[in-house]
């Protein structure tokens, strides 16, 4: 019986070991390539409350952070093609995006089908929440949030990347959701630096998004308790004559 339990112990232990081994991470960097514009402050003076919550300075536009270094920030990551036929579990906890001194918190961010959205309003003002998007299975929302509405909860139905997101009341305020069917996506840092987990052994096309920027694919191959790199460099495209 010692010898049997022991044998039992150590087959569940190989077990488990390989059910955790049989994925790797994805890591990379995204870097920007060209003059660096600098992002100009948002007037919000039409709405004192947005304004007075800037005293260390203005907001300013998002729509292009790189560092000094090309560092790119904001550029959504995903596998694009590779999963074909496998389902994944839905997450039960929300992504959150906020409304945090009239400009929505985080810019990019990324969020699976059937997942919940929970959209916060810390400011004491009244926003619309407006989502855009274009793939008709996901239906969207205009929901107006006053000071005292804290919070609402979406979600999306189909896989689309991009949504776009915008407040009705405060124009410049703009936001993009990337909807998939799976887990694997993230979202450069400061940095410019993303790391997806956990990815099942095979060969993967990935993508990464930028608002502005073309997108760019890389295709790689992932091995069992492996780590992959791979980097990608964005440009605007060139002037047409």
């Amino acid at each position: 019986m010692y010898f049997l339990n022991r044998f039992v112990l150590i087959f569940c232990l190989i077990l488990f070991k390989s059910n955790f081994a049989l994925a790797g991470d994805v890591k990379g960097n995204v870097k920007y390539e060209g003059g660096i514009p600098k992002m100009k402050p948002i007037k919000m003076a039409a709405d004192p409350i947005c304004d007075g919550q800037h005293a260390g300075g203005p907001a300013r536009s998002e729509w292009l952070l790189a560092k000094g270094d090309g560092s790119l920030k904001n550029v959504f990551v995903y596998v694009e093609d590779g999963l074909n036929g496998k389902k994944f579990e839905v997450p039960s906890e929300s992504v959150v995006l906020d409304q945090v001194g009239c400009v929505y918190v985080p810019h990019v961010s990324g969020v699976q089908v059937g997942q919940n959205i929970d959209i916060l309003n810390s400011d004491g003002t009244l926003h619309n929440v407006h989502s855009m998007p274009k793939n008709k299975n996901n239906k969207a929302f205009n929901e107006a949030m006053p000071g005292a509405r804290k919070k609402i909860t979406k979600k999306f139905d189909d896989a689309e990347v991009m949504v776009r997101m915008k407040c009705d009341v405060h124009p410049w305020m703009g936001a993009y959701i990337g909807v998939v069917n799976h887990p694997f996506y993230a979202v450069t840092d400061e940095n410019g630096n993303f790391t997806i987990e956990n990815l099942p052994p095979g060969e993967y096309t990935l993508k990464a998004w930028h608002e502005r920027l073309p997108s760019k694919t890389a295709t790689i191959k992932v091995d069992a308790d492996g780590e992959t790199s791979v980097d990608f460099i964005m440009k605007r495209p060139p002037k047409k004559e």
